[in-house]
């Protein structure tokens, strides 16, 4: 991982931003990059910034708050770091948080990847040989991003040790697989375009984890179909395939990632898609068990929250006339790190390490017993998504989103057999 992206903070470069990869991205195959701790960004694609722009105010409560669009390069600095820098657009000037946007060009110690390129293999002065290298290097790395992937496909469910003492969440951003992969793919795809094209556009979105000390993020596939109305007929094959192959087809939702703390080894579980097609639906019904779980105990708190906010966006969709959510996703995040409340006679000096033990029911006058914790359910992903106010759609549906609303009462259903299941 290269140097630049070591800082946590936002890198203010002159006129611009340096995005990093957002940790908490746990399926999807697009890239989502962090613009500062509220805001994350993503490449725009067309028909999801028009959902963001003509969005029902009864769903907004249920999708991310879209925050406008920035301009995004592909350069390297001095070091030859590889860098995505955010610059806002002619007239959009608040999107970079009152920065002096009056110019857009990079810092000078930047240099644009393509103009760097172009000038070295230009130059007559630099040895054949030194260029067949280069490339060489180029390919190399290629294969070895290609070689991860393979090792992540088949490596579906893993576990990474966190330290216990300090700030967990710190721990994060050395962990998640699925980012890491998913952003080391868009400056592959970036750099390859370069010479071509160094200028890209990326909506602003909320970052739903902000709000989360360590973030427990599932990432579920809704509806029993995938494809738009616009795939090729590869695509839509491949698309019915995995559905047929999946929970999709049987109760219209499957597992499309998960990231949960275990309190109880300090260890982040991570699971993918590639794990969550595989899964029959008793397997689907383990996986959701297993994302209210800490490792400790089940976090049966966060279940009528839960079974509330999706009942509520359920009755929001099934009055949606037209729209049509195909390969969409919606997230359940809720926070891994509990706050914890303590009987009031207990001693201070007793309590330093008492955090370790918030569980252990012998833990006796003291008393521990977990807060309600705020849990969110969001909808993501709209680039498929289609309705018959998007005037230059061929295809215009009547009605509701059936197969959606279909994954939405099943996974309702589930959970709420989990919760009856936990307390008998």
């Amino acid at each position: 991982m290269s140097p630049a992206f070591g800082a946590m903070e936002v890198e203010h470069y002159s006129k611009g931003v340096l995005l990093e990869p957002f940790v908490h991205q746990v399926g999807g195959h697009s890239c989502v990059l962090r613009f500062n701790d509220k805001t994350i960004c993503k490449p725009l694609i067309q028909r999801e910034h028009q959902f963001y722009e003509t969005l029902p105010t009864e769903m907004r409560k249920f999708t991310p708050q879209y925050e406008g669009v920035v301009s995004v390069s592909f350069e390297e600095d001095e070091d030859g770091n590889l860098c995505l820098i955010a610059y806002p657009l002619n007239g959009d000037h608040d999107n970079l948080e009152n920065l002096d946007n009056s110019d857009c060009e990079p810092k000078s110690k930047l240099l644009r990847w393509t103009n760097k390129k172009t000038m070295l293999l230009e130059n007559d002065k630099i040895p054949k040989e030194w260029v067949r290298q280069h490339r060489k290097e180029e390919k190399m790395k290629s294969h070895k991003l290609e070689e991860e992937f393979e090792w992540l496909k088949k490596s579906e469910v893993l576990y990474y040790s966190v330290e216990k003492k300090g700030n967990v969440s710190s721990q994060f951003k050395h962990h998640n697989p699925w980012s890491m992969k998913c952003h080391q793919q868009q400056l592959q795809r970036m750099k390859e375009n370069a010479k071509h094209r160094n200028q890209y556009k990326f909506i602003l979105l909320e970052n739903l984890t902000s709000r989360y000390e360590v973030p427990c993020v599932l990432d579920l596939k809704m509806g029993t179909r995938q494809h738009g109305d616009d795939a090729s007929e590869e695509k839509k094959a491949n698309q019915i395939r995995k559905c047929q192959q999946s929970t999709s087809a049987v109760i219209g939702v499957r597992v499309c990632g998960m990231q949960v703390y275990q309190a109880g080894t300090g260890q982040l579980m991570f699971m993918n898609k590639y794990h969550g097609r595989k899964l029959s639906v008793q397997g689907f019904k383990e996986a959701l068990y297993q994302f209210f779980h800490n490792g400790k105990y089940l976090r049966r708190e966060l279940f009528e929250s839960v079974i509330k906010k999706l009942t509520e966006l359920k009755s929001v969709l099934e009055k949606q006339e037209s729209y049509r959510f195909y390969s969409s996703s919606l997230l359940i995040i809720y926070d891994g790190k509990e706050r914890q409340e303590v009987a009031v006679d207990s001693d201070p000096e007793d309590l330093e390490d008492l955090s370790e033990e918030s569980s252990d029911e012998s833990a006796g006058a003291y008393a521990y017993k977990p807060t309600a914790s705020t849990v969110d359910v969001r909808m993501i992903d709209f680039a498929h998504t289609t309705c018959k106010y998007y005037g230059e759609d061929s295809v215009v549906h009547e009605g509701q989103d059936t197969g959606y609303v279909f994954g939405l009462q099943n996974l309702i259903d589930i959970i709420k057999e989990i919760r009856d299941e936990s307390s008998e």
